[in-house]
């Protein structure tokens, strides 16, 4: 089922989940933890993250060989492991970096027999130790170009003239940035690449994590201004220790609010810190929850105990 086929059936506001394959040599059995504690909130879908492969040379035998590491695998592997065990939509993510177009068809073609029918499409950020991102020779620079490469499998349209070609049928989700990629000059800017993404075959938009509501409507009515009408879905990141309120910034090119930073710092106890950031998450989602959003997306990293307690505040409100 498509992603927006949920959003277009939802009775309430759907919460939606994203998680990180553990790192290479740990067990799924810590996502299956993670993700046992909030199948009771009933999420619509989760989105499994893909981690580009970091490329190291070393001398073997004699002979300098280019070895690919990844830190994380299991992109797919996960998704299915997901939809059997908790039978619910799992949507992989889908990078440019590490593909070139002939790769990216093959990967599509096995994700079609695997049954998946959603897509989350990004560029991806550069590998590690790069600075800037570098596509593979023949490969995309932009989402984008992803995105219509999809829109092309969708249509029966394949990189080799094929007879009788069967179409595929991706359903697509792409990134927004309410603060402005990183990259983009400007918002504007960035406002009209995501319109490129949606004008190529994007069909909804998940944001960046945001922590004000106020943000989020701004975003949202910038978007519908420069002609975008697919559904946009808030991100949602639950801060639960100071060290966050500088790393969050640093890492995810956001801006924390006042009055959130405020709240932290205020406490001193790590109990009462953790329980002050979910609180303010818990009022965050209900201000977007008054805004109407069809769907609240909580990035968990993997650690999902402080969002299972935000989800149950909203469900014993009967907001989700």
């Amino acid at each position: 089922m498509h992603v927006t086929q949920h959003l277009e059936q939802r009775q309430k506001t759907l919460v939606s989940l994203e998680i990180t394959p553990p790192e290479k040599g740990h067990s799924i059995q810590v996502i299956y933890d993670a993700i046992d504690r909030l199948m009771p909130y009933s999420p619509s879908f989760i989105n499994v993250t893909y981690h580009q492969q970091r490329i190291v040379y070393e001398e073997v035998n004699g002979v300098i060989v280019k070895i690919p590491k990844r830190k994380k695998p299991g992109t797919v592997g996960i998704c299915t492991a997901l939809a059997n065990r908790y039978r619910v939509e799992t949507v992989p993510h889908l990078i440019c970096g590490g593909f070139n177009r002939y790769e990216t068809e093959d990967a599509l073609i096995d994700l079609q027999y695997l049954g998946f029918e959603n897509l989350f499409v990004i560029r991806g950020d550069p590998p590690p130790d790069y600075k800037g991102f570098l596509p593979e020779p023949d490969g995309h620079h932009h989402a984008w170009q992803l995105v219509e490469q999809i829109s092309q499998l969708n249509r029966g349209q394949y990189l080799e003239n094929l007879d009788d070609a069967i179409p595929t049928n991706f359903c697509m989700g792409v990134a927004g940035y309410p603060e402005k990629h990183y990259e983009a000059p400007n918002l504007a800017d960035d406002i009209r690449n995501l319109k490129a993404k949606v004008d190529k075959g994007a069909s909804y938009i998940l944001t960046q994590m945001v922590f004000s509501a106020d943000l989020f409507e701004s975003f949202v009515k910038k978007a519908r201004e420069a002609g975008i009408t697919v559904p946009i879905i808030p991100g949602i990141k639950v801060i639960v220790n100071q060290d966050q309120l500088t790393s969050i910034p640093r890492d995810f090119y956001v801006s924390l609010p006042e009055k959130l930073v405020d709240t932290i710092k205020q406490h001193d106890d790590k109990a009462a810190v953790r329980q002050a950031g979910i609180d303010f998450i818990a009022r965050l989602c209900k201000d977007l929850i008054d805004l109407d959003v069809p769907c609240l997306h909580f990035y968990t990293l993997g650690k999902t105990s402080a969002t299972a307690e935000v989800m149950k505040q909203l469900k014993d409100k009967q907001l989700i």
